[in-house]
């Protein structure tokens, strides 16, 4: 089927890039953007795409076209946030996110990356509120109880951080924690 609205591209653009098929997730966002080049979410995805590729420059530019298009955006605002910390600005990173987590409060990811850059500048006790904060509203995700087992970790509550090491199905990296004596 061939998508007819902006919606049902971005919903196509969603479930490739579930699947982990970024180069037709990118097909679908350009032949969409050929068509709808005044829509700033076409720019997100393909700035999201980029950002599963690693290719931090494409992805900055993306965003900068989503943001002239639409400057209250929470999705570029988040993507600005997370772009920010992978080119260690942590500050404006936090920034950014905090201000994507004003604009859809309690979502999981930007409360994730949100938690990071607290980390990065040195306030692990905000990392392992965020954490606790962002899990409880995603139980259910690993990667959520991955950065809480090493906020818990840095704050030296190993106990507590092997649960959710262990909730996330990594006891492999129990045994190899305790090989090395951390634990």
């Amino acid at each position: 089927m061939i998508p007819s609205s902006i919606d049902q591209y971005i919903e196509a653009i969603e479930s490739q890039k579930n699947l982990w098929n970024y180069q037709e997730a990118k097909k679908i966002a350009q032949e969409a953007l050929i068509k709808n080049s005044d829509d700033y979410r076409l720019y997100e995805e393909m700035a999201d795409i980029y950002l599963y590729e690693n290719d931090i420059p494409h992805a900055d530019e993306m965003i900068q076209i989503a943001q002239t298009l639409h400057n209250e955006s929470a999705t570029w605002t988040y993507l600005l946030g997370y772009i920010a910390i992978a080119k260690w600005s942590y500050q404006t990173g936090v920034d950014y996110l905090s201000r994507a987590n004003v604009l859809f409060p309690n979502n999981p990811e930007i409360l994730r990356n949100l938690g990071w850059g607290y980390v990065m500048l040195g306030d692990t006790s905000k990392w392992v509120a965020i954490l606790r904060r962002a899990l409880s509203f995603s139980p259910q995700d690993e990667l959520i109880m991955e950065d809480l087992w090493v906020a818990l970790m840095s704050n030296g509550n190993m106990e507590e951080g092997e649960k959710y090491l262990k909730q996330a199905g990594r006891q492999d990296r129990i045994m190899e924690l305790r090989l090395l004596q951390w634990l």
